[in-house]
C-alpha cells in the first residue's frame, strides 16, 4: 500500500499556506477572526493518492460521501499481472494452503481476462471477472473535518484490516504535516473519551488510545 499526501488547500486563507495552523490561527486572530482549530478543521482540505490497495477497499472508501474521488479505470487500464499486483489478505499470506488456492485462481483470473480480450471481448466487459484483490490507483480529497470524521470510524478495530491501514497511514500523513491541528485525530474513542459501540467494543479502549497518542509522533 502506498499513500502520497498530495496538496493542501486553506479555500479562503490559502495564502497562508506556508504557515502553520498555530500561525494561521494568530493571523486570523489579528483580522479580528478567532476561531477554534475544530473550526479552522472546515476550510482545510487535503488530497492524496492511494495506490496498491484492492477494489474491495475503494468499494468501502467511495462510501464516505462528502469527499471527491477519482479512480483509475479498468475499461481503459488493462490489467497485466495480476498475481504480481493483486492485494492478499494477512490471514491467507499467513496460510500458505490458502495462498495457494488464493494465487492459483488469480492465475485463472488472468488467463480468463486475456484470452477474453485476444477473442476480441471489449475491456469494459473483460473487466467483470477481475476480482475484488485487483488493484486500483485512487486519488481522494478531504476537509479536516470529514478527515476527523473518516478516522473516528475507519481508525476503529472494528473496521476492514485494509481500509484501517489505510486510515492509519491518512493520519501519520496529516499529522506530520499538522501535528497540532490532528492531535485528537483518531477513532472515535480516542476522539470522544469513550467507546460508543456499546456491546460491540473490542475491550481494548486503553490500549488503543495509548496507540493513537504516539500514532504519527513517534514512529518511523
Amino acid at each position: 500500500m502506498e499513500i502520497k499526501l498530495m496538496e493542501v488547500s486553506l479555500m479562503e486563507v490559502k495564502l497562508l499556506t506556508s504557515l502553520t495552523s498555530k500561525q494561521i490561527l494568530e493571523k486570523l486572530g489579528e483580522l479580528g477572526l478567532e476561531v477554534s482549530p475544530e473550526e479552522l478543521l472546515r476550510h482545510v482540505s487535503y488530497t492524496f493518492s492511494v495506490s496498491g490497495v484492492s477494489r474491495a477497499l475503494t468499494h468501502q472508501l467511495v462510501r464516505h460521501r462528502m469527499a471527491s474521488y477519482t479512480q483509475q479505470s479498468q475499461r481503459y487500464v488493462k490489467i497485466s499481472e495480476l498475481r504480481e499486483v493483486a492485494v492478499i489478505p494477512h490471514s491467507i499470506e499467513g496460510d500458505s494452503n490458502a495462498k495457494k488456492r488464493y494465487t492459483t485462481a488469480l492465475d485463472e483470473c488472468q488467463r480468463a481476462y486475456h484470452e477474453l480480450l485476444a477473442s476480441g471481448i471489449p475491456e469494459e466487459d473483460a473487466r467483470s471477472l477481475l476480482p475484488n484483490a485487483t488493484p486500483p490507483t485512487i486519488i481522494l480529497t478531504m476537509t479536516g473535518r470529514y478527515l476527523m470524521h473518516f478516522f473516528g470510524l475507519r481508525c476503529c478495530l472494528r473496521a476492514q484490516w485494509e481500509i484501517r491501514e489505510l486510515a492509519d497511514r491518512m493520519l501519520v500523513a496529516v499529522r506530520r504535516l499538522e501535528p497540532e491541528l490532528f492531535r485528537r485525530a483518531g477513532p472515535n474513542c480516542y476522539q470522544l473519551g469513550y467507546c460508543p459501540e456499546g456491546r460491540l467494543t473490542c475491550g481494548k479502549m486503553d490500549e488503543v488510545v495509548k496507540r493513537y497518542e504516539k500514532l504519527g509522533y513517534t514512529e518511523p
